[in-house]
């Protein structure tokens, strides 16, 4: 289902204090789309509604922890309230780590579950219903490559997008008929906070070498929304890899090894 028109919609967006959550609610707010800022941190979650509003656009925010379910239901009711029927729903909260699953401190590999999958899950089954009953919505999922092809280090992050990414293809075919839209969004390597000093660290060379900045992500997501497109790979050369995985795995193996895998 295409999204012709933004005007006049409204949007919840997750993980919108900084990085790709940030850019995509100014760029909504832009198109004339009415949104609910989501995410911890109110401080910077100001900072953002005072840019849009600064515009001449309209932004509500609203402090909210993903991983803790009746925040997320207490908060999706006060985003109904405050904007009324939603519209867009964006599944962008989420963050990663690089670490051999061995060192990987548990309590964390669960922090992240729990935020980047689970979060996605509670905010999903929050606000489905309205778009339901409206006949009306689309929900964004801000998964990941990640999300579509495991390597070293990023285990329990891969495990989250993996269930991230199966949750939205599932759930597509279920709410496509009831009106509702799913668009998967897979990116790459993107400039944005989300990869600090440490990510970048430990990032293998090839994936530095394929870093991009986050504006023609943004230009993607608002593309694929006005075209219906169900699922999209940002930058798009990376769709290569999942071919040669499902055609030669075994190449895919070692090359991956070899490209990832500190000696």
């Amino acid at each position: 289902m295409r999204l012709t028109s933004f005007q006049d919609k409204t949007a919840i967006v997750t993980g919108a204090s900084s990085g790709i959550g940030r850019l995509l609610s100014v760029r909504l707010a832009s198109l004339g789309v009415k949104v609910a800022l989501v995410a911890r941190r109110e401080s910077e979650l100001r900072a953002v509604a005072d840019e849009i509003e600064s515009s001449g656009g309209t932004a509500v925010v609203l402090t909210c922890d993903v991983a803790d379910r009746a925040q997320v239901f207490e908060t999706a009711a006060r985003s109904v309230a405050a904007l009324g029927a939603i519209d867009i729903l964006v599944n962008n909260a989420g963050y990663g780590h690089h670490r051999l699953f061995l060192e990987w401190d548990l309590d964390d590999m669960e922090r992240m579950l729990r935020v980047n999958f689970l979060g996605t899950l509670y905010w999903t089954k929050a606000i489905l219903p309205h778009m339901v009953e409206r006949r009306q919505g689309w929900i964004v999922m801000i998964a990941s490559v990640a999300g579509k092809l495991g390597v070293p280090e990023e285990s329990a992050y891969a495990a989250s997008k993996f269930a991230q990414v199966g949750l939205a293809e599932a759930l597509s075919y279920e709410v496509e008929d009831h009106g509702v839209h799913v668009l998967t969004v897979c990116p790459g390597a993107i400039n944005t906070p989300f990869f600090d000093a440490e990510a970048l660290e430990r990032m293998p060379p090839v994936a530095k070498r394929m870093m991009i900045e986050p504006e023609p992500l943004i230009d993607a997501i608002i593309d694929a929304l006005q075209r219906g497109k169900y699922e999209i790979t940002v930058p798009r050369f990376i769709r290569s890899g999942y071919v040669v995985r499902a055609l030669a795995p075994g190449f895919m193996r070692r090359n991956t090894k070899r490209t990832t895998m500190k000696r």
